[in-house]
């Protein structure tokens, strides 16, 4: 701190009253003072007799003999005032005294008793490690390790995107490992890392740095849990990708809802829906001419052996659910579950779809075909 040294005599309290000549202002109310982020933060409220004196507040550190002037407050906004002292030193105490002035004279009311703040030393948490990026269908999910909560201080994280020009911004803050970025456009590869905070503002170094790219297709459809997010926890297998699959978790045509409890994500079928009570390991949704050579799919649907009843969902799996046609048959579709965790609107699970348009064919296709396929023996 710098500044005009000032004995604690200078800065006695006086009786306030209505101002005229040779009267003292109002002094402030309520002085408080809290660290944060390498900055001491005070805060005082307006007396109701104030008429727009300024402040000075004067500070020093415990172990020195006399104040100095820190700042001159001119500027309040709805009935309390608000000073941020960055000439602090790690390790230390402070002492602060807030005064009002009178224009007229120069006479100071002070708050009354110094307020006493303890700076820390600044060590942030541990950064988080790599940011995976997911591309989805006009959003991005982001998702990293935990290793910053092993700092028994941690608070959250701060999610940046870093544009092409190397600029950053700050797009959130999340208390979990995950978050969703739904302000992106299909076909333009983003950038992202994240930082640790902890509870006194303490701000980590950045994570690896996550890319990915968005697009529009059956990849990538995601639900939020019934318990969290109820109008995007429904899903309905649609005709055409241009539809749209969301749905309410409590809509009564859902095909299935996502829903989070016991440590466990599961899918709840809808009203007649029921789903194969086994969710098969798979590399891909669909595997293709160009798949890898060791690419597994689930490429016809079991004919038993389904319930009604919710399962739990794991990532890299696929699940079968068969719907109710007209004729006693069924209509089959299919998800691959790629990713669950969490974003900062709750529990999430990412997958692909697909849904065989067909009633009574067992052959999933990743895209809505009219041409018939036929039935692969069981």
């Amino acid at each position: 701190m710098s500044g005009l040294l000032l004995g604690m005599a200078l800065v006695g309290c006086q009786d306030s009253g209505p101002l005229g000549a040779g009267n003292s202002p109002p002094p402030p109310r309520d002085v408080q003072g809290f660290y944060y982020d390498r900055r001491v933060h005070l805060s005082w409220e307006l007396d109701s007799g104030w008429r727009n004196e300024p402040f000075r507040v004067y500070g020093r550190r415990t172990t020195d003999p006399n104040y100095v002037l820190v700042a001159e407050v001119t500027s309040c906004s709805e009935g309390r005032c608000v000073y941020l002292d960055p000439n602090v030193s790690p390790n230390h105490s402070y002492e602060y005294l807030v005064v009002s002035v009178s224009p007229a004279s120069g006479t100071e009311s002070a708050s009354g008793s110094p307020v006493v703040v303890a700076v820390p030393e600044p060590t942030p948490p541990p950064a988080p490690g790599s940011v995976e990026a997911v591309g989805l269908d006009g959003a991005i999910y982001l998702r990293w390790d935990q290793r910053s909560r092993d700092a028994s201080d941690f608070d959250l994280y701060r999610v940046y995107i870093e544009w092409e020009d190397e600029t950053v911004e700050l797009l959130g803050e999340t208390d979990s490992e995950g978050f969703l970025d739904l302000l992106v456009e299909n076909g333009h590869t983003y950038g992202y890392f994240v930082t640790a905070v902890d509870d006194q503002g303490h701000e980590s170094g950045g994570s690896e740095l996550g890319l990915a790219t968005p697009r529009p297709d059956y990849h990538g459809e995601y639900l939020y849990a019934f318990e969290d997010e109820p109008a995007l926890s429904g899903f309905r297998f649609q005709e055409s990708e241009d539809l749209d699959p969301i749905l309410p978790g409590d809509h009564t045509e859902r095909d299935f809802r996502l829903e989070f409890g016991e440590d466990t994500w599961w899918l709840v079928p809808g009203v007649g829906v029921e789903v194969h009570r086994d969710g098969v390991p798979t590399t891909a949704l669909k595997c293709g001419p160009a798949a890898d050579a060791g690419c597994t799919d689930l490429s016809v649907a079991p004919s038993h052996n389904y319930s009604g009843d919710r399962i739990p969902l794991a990532p890299g799996r696929s699940f079968v659910l068969r719907m109710p046609a007209e004729g006693g048959e069924w209509y089959y579709g299919g998800i691959r579950v790629s990713h669950v965790g969490f974003a900062q609107e709750g529990a999430i699970a990412v997958f692909d779809w697909a849904f065989q348009l067909q009633p009574g064919n067992r052959a999933l296709s990743p895209r809505s075909e009219t041409t018939p396929v036929p039935v692969a023996p069981e």
